[in-house]
């Protein structure tokens, strides 16, 4: 997703310890303008000399774990359900003034923190097991686990950056986290505690772990030369 302003904004991220030397992120108002971004990287990387070995698509998202369960439990108080004309309406009309939200709009449309140049981005699925199964969780139940989950994140709010992107229908995995902050250890601190967390012990499976520091567009060229 784009910035505010719609123009979208790309990172360039030098890797350590990790298969890939060269992390780029794109964010962008449309699909269209993704395979824009992707075609100048291919060419880009072509002539550098690079080939890709990893991709992630997603969107941006607010979750809304929370507002969901509490209209749910409206509906069911007027004799509803969920998904009427009635519930549909009010989750159309809470969305609204839910976007205007300044939290909302900073997770919407996130720009690159000028003190933060150490990036962590990895992806994630809420486990399916036949025990342990996300979808089959109540939406209060799934409101709690994740108010819980925030909870802890919260704790690193200017320490580390989250931007939260979700993947389902675009990718084997379902979401997509980026964090930026100024100490990398604080990835693995934030990682660990929210490993803790209900809603991930139970309930969540990560991939590939991929971390480094920013470039800018400016150095790009010289740090490729040394890889």
């Amino acid at each position: 997703m784009p910035n505010e302003d719609g123009s979208g904004w790309s990172a360039f991220v030098q890797l350590i310890g990790s298969r890939a030397d060269l992390l780029a992120v794109h964010f962008r108002p449309d699909l269209d303008s993704i395979g824009r971004a992707q075609q100048l990287g291919e060419r880009t990387a072509c002539g550098l000399g690079l080939t890709l070995s990893y991709s992630f698509l997603s969107v941006t998202e607010a979750g809304l774990y929370h507002l969901t369960a509490q209209l749910a439990r409206e509906a069911e108080a007027r004799g509803g359900s969920v998904g009427d004309a009635g519930y549909a309406a009010e989750l159309s009309q809470r969305i609204e003034v839910e976007r205007e939200n300044p939290h909302v709009r900073k997770r919407l449309y996130p720009t690159v923190p000028d003190d933060m140049p150490y990036v962590c981005f990895y992806p994630m699925s809420k486990r399916r097991d036949a025990q342990q199964n996300w979808y089959t969780l109540s939406l209060d139940e799934r409101s709690r686990l994740m108010q819980a989950h925030g909870a802890t994140g919260r704790r690193y709010a200017g320490r580390v950056l989250q931007i939260i992107t979700g993947a389902i229908g675009f990718d084997a995995w379902e979401w997509g986290v980026t964090l930026f902050a100024r100490d990398p250890l604080d990835f693995k601190k934030l990682v660990s505690e929210m490993r803790f967390d209900e809603a991930s012990a139970k309930y969540a499976d990560f991939g590939e772990f991929f971390v480094g520091k920013l470039v800018p567009l400016s150095r790009l060229g010289s740090a490729l030369e040394t890889l």
